[in-house]
């Protein structure tokens, strides 16, 4: 089965009264590039969420984002070091000792003052394994957009290559008629010149012209190339790679066909494989 690189998941769920949301959007990429931003507070697990990803996804440019709406109690909770403040203090007072003109400071003053409140770490473990649990999740959802978006390729790089099949019938078709008609027009050429020809010679001549335009290999190598193509198709892993190096091999054959055309038909054909290889070619770019 293939899949597209293309695609996107958004997954939620809360947690004691926290909020986790994944988004996940992959793209194009020649290989598998992954972004996990996480929030401060969790921060510690991305290698294990950048392992999830790369596990689940073999190419594509993934941006993986969480977040994190806490609860009100973890977003609001509030601790006064003690020592803090207590040293805070007696540094004011013995300032006003020492000056008539010291005035105490706020509490406002206080609470701003570097170290006196800071706000307890949450225990985030069980976060945290929410959190991998949705990643699997937001994952699967977007392995199954790409796998249904790869259906539709598949359907469209089927129909290509059945189309690229009847063009190299097509052609075979017309390989007697065109060799015929080859030989035709040479010796009417020559009865025109009204110049005597040995027969040998003739036929040597016949013969070399007849190896330069055979395209049968060509012709052969494009139904291996389906043939392989098809095959690939049905293969249970990433096979973008695979597919890429098949359209350089199909373009090849196609313009060794073209360089070879004796005829006018033989020439539509040639542009006609071309026009089909670069549809496929378009759609592989966003094969996994």
């Amino acid at each position: 089965m293939i899949r597209s690189m293309t695609a996107f998941s958004r997954v939620s769920a809360e947690n004691a009264g926290t909020e986790l949301v994944w988004e996940l959007r992959s793209v194009n990429h020649r290989y598998l590039e992954a972004f996990v931003r996480l929030p401060e507070e969790l921060r510690v697990m991305e290698p294990l969420a950048r392992e999830r990803v790369t596990a689940r996804l073999g190419r594509g440019k993934v941006e993986c984002v969480l977040r994190c709406r806490w609860a009100p109690q973890l977003a609001t909770a509030l601790e006064l070091d003690q020592e803090r403040l207590r040293a805070v203090l007696d540094a004011c007072r013995e300032v006003e000792t020492r000056s008539a003109e010291a005035t105490s400071p706020g509490v406002i003053d206080l609470l701003r003052w570097p170290g006196v409140v800071r706000e307890p770490e949450p225990d985030t473990g069980p976060i945290q394994e929410q959190a991998l649990e949705l990643l699997n999740q937001a994952l699967d959802e977007l392995v199954a957009t790409r796998e249904r978006e790869g259906r539709q390729i598949r359907e469209l790089l089927l129909a290509r290559l059945k189309g690229v099949e009847e063009q190299v019938r097509k052609v075979r078709g017309r390989l007697p008629e065109v060799q015929a008609r080859m030989r035709q027009k040479l010796r009417d050429r020559l009865a025109e010149l009204e110049t005597k020809v040995d027969s040998d010679r003739l036929e040597q001549e016949l013969v070399y012209l007849a190896q330069k335009m055979d395209v049968d290999e060509e012709l052969d190598r494009l139904d291996g190339h389906v043939a392989e193509a098809r095959r690939v198709l049905e293969l249970g892993e990433p096979v973008g790679r695979r597919l890429d190096f098949l359209m350089q091999e199909f373009n090849r054959e196609a313009n060794t066909l073209g360089s070879k055309s004796a005829d006018g038909e033989t020439t539509a054909v040639s542009v006609e494989l071309k026009v089909l290889i670069e549809q496929m070619r378009e759609q592989v770019q966003n094969v996994e």
